[in-house]
């Protein structure tokens, strides 16, 4: 018994090495990864169908309880039996293909097993298909209760299913006294080896696809670290800046000699290796680039030819070029050079490939947000410019009456008129304009309708010290003092009181505007801010358009409230983001010139 066992242990091995030797197949990796269709069944069927003949083959031959050839086994005595590993190789393809590879390996190792004769070839036959069956059936009900296939579990599983085989014999071979001695001799070395050797086997490729798997991992992690850095100057779009930052990134994280970046036309980049004649702003000097910008996939050469550098004495033999592209269209190239051609490869071509993906997505969402501000700023400037003919018409109305009565007035009227719109024009210019600028806006509106109504309206200003360079959106006090002064008197007794209040709070700036008026009906209040309205007094657009600029300049954190008593006044507060130093929030850095 020790010595079949110390054979079946050299069988053992043999199969082991064969597994370990196809474990490093790319293909068969692959197809053990992949949920399996039913071409790639067809190959692990084959493959662990040709374990179970080779198994066959190098059995072990018994007579009587005793070996007699432990050779290359091409057929056995009527009265002899083999003991081997044949239910290893059946087992592990169930194990890993399923009841059906199970069952297609078990019956190409059965039906070779059946042709090579002796008393146990029926049954060895029969006990093989079984194999692959349970093997199959058993493992699967394992995933599906989210366990694990180990290596022990395979050991377990290989064991009791050699067992099995032990009673097929005892109950189809004839006759069964020999039988039983068979079983007596072969039983315990065959359940125990190949228990082993399937423990060996699944180890062996547990342990590749482990390798695999932190590999992955790592190239992985290290894509989305190259990303990360390399977002910011993506983000800038594609200039010889933005490029050679993230060239350098790329060199210094990957194994690349050099790393190129071009748009459709020209050199916008290329650092480390052979910079002297490639040279940003130049032509392009690579046949390979120029395949890339023209089909959009990704290339890769493994000799100077394949590279086609016009320069003879480049010392660059291998590269990848990754396409950019904006909407599937090529925009640009990356490219990785190396001057041996063997540092590239698999690791560093799947991990330029997945770069290329994710480049492509960074280039694509930084168009996107320039153009949603662009967007944005254009909305912004049609909203700003709604509130200028707003206030031109009253005025320039009121200058044609004081022209019949009061012409000196009614040139003081143009000088301030002139005054007032020579400081819009500067201010529609950009989206944001100091604070006092503002004022002195508002100062210039608040002295042509003074002119026009004396002594009918009281202004009072209460603004904090060192708030004068804050910047603010332009036109975003002047409506709110008009809408008061068309507004909010037309129907009470006395002079009508405006307070303008600016102040700092929780690194906000505040801005008050409240009035003594008639106040704003509650169910009008709601709507105020949110759209404009159908009114015979008015459509509420000045304080819409300001609610529009504030949410889309400061996205969102800045806010607009109003509240109101009928017969007590209006107050409508503004709060705007402010950094921690007192200046405008940062969140609308980067969108104005």
């Amino acid at each position: 018994m020790l010595v079949l066992a110390a054979l079946m242990i050299e069988k053992v091995g043999i199969i082991v090495i064969v597994a370990f030797l196809l474990s490093q197949i790319k293909s068969f990796r692959q197809v053990i990864h992949n949920e399996n269709n039913w071409g790639e069944k067809v190959i692990l069927i084959l493959i662990f169908g040709a374990f179970g003949m080779i198994s066959n083959y190098t059995g072990i031959e018994i007579e009587r309880g005793t070996i007699v050839n432990s050779g290359w086994l091409v057929g056995i005595d009527p009265d002899n039996a083999i003991a081997n590993t044949r239910v290893m190789g059946v087992v592990i393809g169930g194990i890993l293909g399923g009841p059906v590879v199970g069952i297609g390996a078990g019956l190409i190792a059965g039906i070779h097993r059946y042709s090579l004769g002796g008393f146990t070839a029926i049954a060895c036959s029969l006990a093989v298909v079984v194999a692959g069956v349970c093997s199959g059936y058993f493992s699967r009900k394992q995933l599906k209760r989210d366990k694990k296939i180990t290596p022990i579990y395979a050991a377990k599983l290989g064991m009791t299913l050699e067992a099995v085989q032990m009673i097929i014999i005892l109950a189809f071979a004839k006759p069964f006294d020999e039988a039983w001695a068979l079983v007596q001799v072969i039983g315990i070395p065959m359940i125990v080896v190949n228990g082993l050797g399937m423990f060996l086997f699944m180890y062996i490729i547990q342990s590749i696809v482990r390798d695999e798997e932190r590999a992955r991992a790592n190239q992985t992690s290290q894509a989305f670290y190259i990303a990360d850095q390399t977002l910011p100057f993506f983000r800038q779009g594609l200039n010889t800046h933005s490029c050679k930052e993230i060239a350098e990134i790329m060199l210094k994280l990957t194994d690349a000699d050099a790393v190129a970046m071009t748009d459709e036309h020209c050199v916008l980049a290329h650092v480390g290796a052979e910079s002297d004649h490639h040279i940003p702003q130049g032509e392009l000097t690579t046949g390979l680039t120029k395949k890339v910008l023209e089909t959009g996939r990704i290339a890769v050469a493994k000799s100077k030819e394949e590279i086609f550098c016009s320069h003879s004495d480049c010392s660059l033999e291998a590269a990848i070029v990754l396409p950019l592209k904006i909407q599937n269209k090529t925009a640009g190239t990356l490219k990785m050079y190396f001057i041996k051609p063997s540092k590239l490869d698999d690791v560093q071509q799947q991990l330029a490939e997945g770069l290329a993906n994710l480049f492509s997505t960074q280039f694509e969402l930084a168009e996107a947000e320039r153009q949603t501000k662009l967007l944005k700023d254009a909305e912004i400037k049609a909203l700003q410019a709604q509130i200028h003919p707003h206030f031109l018409f009253n005025s320039l109305n009121s200058i044609s009456i004081l022209c019949r009565t009061d012409a000196q007035k009614a040139r003081k009227l143009l000088l301030e008129l002139s005054a007032y719109l020579r400081g819009n024009i500067q201010g529609a210019k950009q989206m944001l304009i100091p604070l006092d600028k503002e004022i002195e806006n508002v100062k210039s509106y608040l002295s042509l309708e003074q002119t026009r109504f004396p002594d009918k309206y009281e202004i009072e200003f209460e603004i904090e010290n060192d708030l004068e360079k804050i910047l603010i959106p332009p036109f975003t006090l002047q409506p709110l003092v008009e809408n008061a002064i068309n507004y909010a008197f037309t129907s009470i007794v006395g002079i009508g009181k405006i307070k303008i209040q600016i102040y700092s709070l929780n690194n906000n700036l505040r801005i008050v505007v409240s009035d003594n008026g008639k106040g704003i009906p509650i169910n009008k209040i709601e709507l105020l801010g949110k759209q404009t309205m159908i009114s015979k007094k008015g459509t509420g657009t000045a304080i819409f358009n300001i609610s529009k600029r504030l949410s889309g300049i400061y996205n969102g954190k800045a806010k607009l409230e109003i509240t109101s008593e009928l017969n007590r006044g209006t107050s409508i507060l503004i709060s705007i983001p402010l950094d921690s130093k007192g200046v405008l929030h940062q969140n609308v850095e980067g969108i104005y010139s």
